[in-house]
């Protein structure tokens, strides 16, 4: 399932691996993007799930059951992009994706909800929970395969614009939902494209993306280092356990502080059309909200290309863009009741580069930062495991931060989820402390 090839010079090694580098750049891009393509397909086709038979509630577990599965699958997967070959792990993760949405086109062909509810919501339930486990490769091994391939200096920007995949997958899944059913198609459709889809790529993937530069008979420093201290570079041998990767110097402190950044990524995702549909009409809103997922697209760029400039201070930049979006919460703590539609539009915008930067860099290029801590002397294979952490921590912080946000507008309106927010994201920056406070006294950043 791996590429093999005989070690090049030095002068041959340069070029082939800038054209491998493009190779696995635009794969695991495509990766990611397939996973949201399927994903966010199965959101724009709910309505018509809910006329086929398959109700409200069922859909909310079904869920539940995927956003569960998804955080506990993360841990494992990271581990397991690190012990197996990466590229098996994501083709399986792609060809599962295919799977489970055709287990959901075929449980309600069955129309298995109208003879036996109990029965068939137990499958819906569990169509999503196995999906989720699936869906939750992308993410670490994707970014394990990443780090392999590309080299600290120079990762930030690499990184910020390899973490546009989610938000161009989520375009495509609703520019071709919209099309198919517009063209007259039947929303079956729009499941059977991205599943077929996920299914071509995961084949792809198998047979055709190098796990690193050694697969295909190209010698880095990296690898050349690994071999000199017993080690296999990323190509195999031993890999980081789970504890250990635990204790790597800032694991648990990015992992906590993303888990309540992407909490406040998940507020805005789920709530915002809420939010704005008491200032506009619903389709209005649903549209207006998308600013906030066009500004996050180049948060990442932003970030990753200023840390970059710095040095590699991923921390005091991500710290930086948090305690600027805390006054601009603050503003529309105070101020959104009255505030003028434009000036509303914009701040939307500007939201999302400030959400969207640091929670885009903390999955990649900082995890992949975190992997090559000296700590775990040279071995690479712990990148998965680590991205693996921080994705699991911050999706299990982020799931349980949702179950407040009704109580608290309950308790004080919108104001009150407004200041929460602001809450997480200072608690999140304070969490990263001590590695903003060694950035800010180290003249050179070696982690």
């Amino acid at each position: 399932m791996t590429l093999k090839a005989p070690l090049l010079g030095a002068d041959d090694s340069a070029a082939k691996k800038l054209k491998w580098q493009r190779i696995v750049f635009l794969v695991t891009f495509v990766n990611y993007a397939m996973a949201h393509f399927s994903r966010k397909c199965y959101t724009n086709v709910k309505t018509d799930l809910v006329e086929a038979g398959v109700d409200k509630i069922i859909l909310s577990q079904m869920d539940m059951a995927f956003m569960f599965t998804y955080a506990i699958g993360s841990f494992v997967s990271g581990r397991l992009g690190d012990m197996f070959p990466q590229n098996v792990v994501i083709g399986v993760g792609l060809l599962g994706s295919t799977l489970c949405l055709g287990m959901i086109i075929f449980f309600v062909a069955t129309g298995i909800v109208h003879t036996n509810y109990q029965f068939g919501f137990a499958l819906f339930v569990f169509a999503q929970f196995v999906h989720g486990l699936f869906q939750s490769t992308g993410g670490p091994v994707n970014t394990a395969v990443m780090g392999n391939w590309f080299p600290k200096k120079g990762r930030g920007l690499i990184f910020g614009l390899w973490t546009c995949h989610q938000y161009i997958g989520d375009i495509v899944a609703a520019l071709a939902t919209a099309a198919l059913i517009n063209a007259g198609f039947a929303w079956q459709w729009a499941l059977l494209i991205p599943g077929l889809s996920n299914g071509v790529w995961g084949v792809i993937n198998l047979f055709a993306l190098p796990n690193n530069p050694s697969e295909v008979g190209i010698e880095t420093e990296e690898s050349k280092a690994a071999e000199a201290a017993g080690s296999s570079g990323g190509g195999g041998g031993s890999t980081v356990g789970f504890m250990q990767a635990l204790r790597i110097p800032n694991v648990m402190g990015y992992a906590l502080a993303f888990g309540f950044f992407k909490f406040v990524n998940y507020a805005m995702f789920f709530w915002l059309p809420f939010f704005l549909s008491l200032h506009f009409d619903p389709q209005s809103a649903n549209v207006i909200s998308s600013l906030y997922s066009v500004g996050m697209m180049p948060g990442g760029v932003i970030v990753g290309w200023v840390s970059d400039l710095y040095d590699g201070r991923r921390a005091c930049v991500i710290a930086t863009f948090m305690l600027l979006l805390a006054p601009l919460l603050w503003v529309f703590a105070v101020y959104s009741n009255v505030m003028n539609s434009y000036l509303l539009l914009c701040l939307l915008a500007l939201m999302g580069i400030l959400v969207g930067g640091p929670n885009n860099i903390i999955t990649s290029a900082v995890a992949a930062d975190l992997a090559e801590h000296p700590s775990i002397g040279g071995n690479t294979r712990s990148l998965g495991t680590v991205t693996g952490i921080i994705n699991g921590s911050g999706s299990i912080t982020a799931a349980l931060g949702l179950m407040l946000i009704g109580p608290l507008q309950n308790l004080g309106g919108w104001t009150a989820v407004w200041y929460f927010l602001i809450v997480c994201v200072v608690t999140g920056t304070a969490l990263m402390g001590p590695k903003i406070w060694k950035e800010l006294t180290q003249h050179h950043i070696k982690e």
